[in-house]
C-alpha cells in the first residue's frame, strides 16, 4: 500500500512541477469577462443553497459489491431512475458524482419516466461508493459497470445506451470493448483516447491536483469555473429550475453545487480524487484498439461530443477520437461545438438533451432493423 501512495505521490507532484504557472492569464481573463460572481460564504447563505441537490425519488437505490478478486470487494453505489424500455446509463467523470447528472436524471428519468430507464451510480472513489487503496484504471472502473449492469439485469443485446463524459468518456471506451453486443448507442463526451501534451490540459490537470491544496474556496471555485466552462454560460442569469429564487447566474449555482459536494463528509476526499486523476491520466487506447471498438460496437452507434472552447480536456482530443474511430465518412456521429467548454450537459442542457433522445432513437433503429 505504502508502494502505491509513493506512485501516486510523485505523479501528482510530477504533474504539478512539469510546467510554469502559465494558465495565470487564462483564468485572469475569464474572470474579467464572468464579472462578479458570489464568494464561496455568499453562496452557502443564498436561499437555494439547500435546494441545489433536487429531491429526485429513485425507483432504487442501494450499493453492491463489486470487484472480488480484482482488489475488492468494494462497495458501489446507485440509483435508477424512470422505468422506460429504453435503458441509459450515465458515467460521470473525474471528481464527479452521480448527483452531477440530476439535470439528465430528471429529463430523462422523470419527465418521461414511462420512456426512459436511467442508471447513475459513482464511480469507485467518489460519493457513496468505497475509496479503497489500489491502483485504479479505467479498464477496472468499467469492469465495476459491467457488473452494475448484470445485477439490474442490463443484458440483453443492443440494450443499453451509454454515456460518459471526459473520464466517464474514457470508462466508456473500456466498456465498449468488454461489452460491444450488449451497446445500442455509445456516446463519448468531451473525452480522449489519451492525453498528448498539449499546454491546456497538463495546466489544468495540475490545477485539478491543486485542488486538493488546502487555499481559500473561492480560489479553487475560480479555477474550476474556468478550466471547466464558457466564461459567457458562466455570466449569464442562472437558467436552471429553482425552489426558492434563482442563482444571480450558472457560475454561482455551479459553486453552490460544488460546494454541496465537498462539504458533504466523505464524498470528496484527497485520496478518491488523486486515485480517479492517475486512472484518467493514464488512460490510452491507440488508433489500432480504437479502429476494433468501432468495429465491435458498429460505426452508426458512436458519437464523438465536444466542445471548441474545452479548456480541461482540449479540443484536438475530440478531433483525435472521431478521426481513429473511422471518421464521418465510415458513419461515426459527430457533434462538435462552438462557444462551449468542457460540461456540455451543463452549458447546452436542452440542446443535449435532444441530441441523445435523437442518438438513442436513431440507434434503437438500428437494433429492430
Amino acid at each position: 500500500m505504502d508502494t502505491i501512495r509513493g506512485q501516486l505521490g510523485k505523479f501528482a507532484a510530477g504533474v504539478q512541477s512539469y510546467l510554469p504557472d502559465l494558465d495565470q492569464e487564462h483564468h485572469r481573463q475569464v474572470s474579467e469577462q464572468i464579472g462578479k460572481q458570489l464568494s464561496a460564504e455568499e453562496v452557502l447563505q443564498h436561499p437555494e443553497y439547500p435546494h441545489v441537490n433536487w429531491d429526485l425519488k429513485p425507483e432504487k437505490r442501494e450499493t453492491i459489491s463489486v470487484a472480488a478478486g480484482r482488489g475488492g470487494p468494494l462497495k458501489l453505489a446507485y440509483e435508477l431512475h424512470g422505468r422506460g424500455p429504453r435503458k441509459i446509463v450515465w458515467i460521470m467523470g473525474l471528481g464527479g458524482y452521480m448527483k452531477t447528472w440530476q439535470r439528465q436524471t430528471k429529463d430523462f428519468g422523470h419527465t418521461e419516466a414511462d420512456k426512459y430507464s436511467c442508471l447513475v451510480f459513482d464511480n469507485r472513489g467518489m460519493g457513496a461508493s468505497d475509496k479503497p487503496l489500489l491502483r485504479y484504471t479505467t479498464s477496472e472502473m468499467a469492469k465495476d459497470v459491467v457488473e452494475l449492469l448484470d445485477h439490474v439485469g442490463w443484458t440483453d443485446p443492443r440494450s443499453v445506451h451509454v454515456i460518459g463524459i471526459s473520464m466517464g468518456g474514457m470508462i466508456a471506451q473500456e466498456l465498449g470493448l468488454l461489452i460491444p453486443d450488449r451497446i445500442c448507442s455509445l456516446n463519448l463526451i468531451s473525452t480522449a483516447p489519451r492525453i498528448v501534451r498539449t499546454l491546456p490540459y497538463l495546466e489544468n490537470l495540475r490545477n485539478r491536483i491543486n485542488l486538493m491544496v488546502p487555499k481559500p474556496l473561492d480560489t479553487q471555485l475560480s479555477k474550476v469555473k474556468a478550466d471547466c466552462y464558457s466564461a459567457e454560460w458562466l455570466a449569464k442569469p442562472d437558467e436552471t429550475e429553482y425552489v426558492v429564487e434563482p442563482f444571480p447566474t450558472n457560475g454561482d449555482r455551479f459553486s453552490a453545487g460544488e460546494l454541496s459536494k465537498r462539504m458533504s463528509p466523505g464524498t470528496f476526499t484527497r485520496q478518491g480524487f488523486l486515485y480517479q486523476l492517475y486512472a484518467a491520466g493514464f488512460h490510452h487506447k491507440s488508433a489500432a484498439q480504437l479502429k476494433s471498438l468501432a468495429d465491435a460496437v458498429g460505426r452508426d452507434r458512436i458519437m464523438v461530443l465536444h466542445g471548441r472552447k474545452d479548456h480541461m480536456i482540449d479540443f484536438v482530443h475530440g478531433e483525435m477520437l472521431l478521426k481513429e474511430l473511422g471518421g464521418e465518412e465510415s458513419g461515426v456521429t459527430k457533434s462538435f461545438h462552438d462557444g462551449i467548454g468542457h460540461v456540455a450537459p451543463f452549458e447546452i442542457r436542452q440542446e443535449f438533451r435532444d441530441i441523445i433522445a435523437i442518438r438513442i432513437d436513431q440507434t434503437e433503429g438500428i437494433a429492430r432493423a
